[in-house]
């Protein structure tokens, strides 16, 4: 699992491979995410700060394995992707396993504002 460090700021976990970290987390699409997203007002990157992708820490595994736990447990309304990020049907995925599905999750380890999440 790796972590996404902005400042000295654990913000997300992932728990897909080095290389898929960093494809995800320095993509055009997720750098625009946590420039819109807010923890306690303020803007989870600024736009030019270091992505600093590092291995995740054992708390920071934990926190990732408790939340994917609690979101299994919720009946929530299914996952809807977010077209910014989704690729076009021609394109292989590397991303995916053998049944389509991706290889990776990822959890923030901030508390989002709620006001300024992303639309779901």
């Amino acid at each position: 699992m790796f972590t996404l460090d902005i400042d000295g700021v654990a913000i997300a976990v992932i728990n897909g491979s080095e290389e898929v970290a960093r494809d995800l987390f320095t993509c055009d699409g997720f750098k625009e995410d946590i420039q819109a997203m807010k923890s306690e007002g303020k803007a989870l990157w600024n736009g030019t700060s270091e992505l600093k992708i590092r291995p995740a820490t054992e708390d920071e595994i934990e926190i990732f394995e408790d939340a994917l736990a609690e979101d299994d447990s919720e009946e929530d309304a299914p996952f809807e992707p977010d077209m910014r990020h989704a690729k076009s049907a021609e394109e292989p995925d590397e991303d995916e396993d053998e049944d389509g599905e991706d290889d990776a999750d990822i959890v923030f380890l901030v508390d989002i504002d709620e006001e300024a999440g992303l639309d779901s």
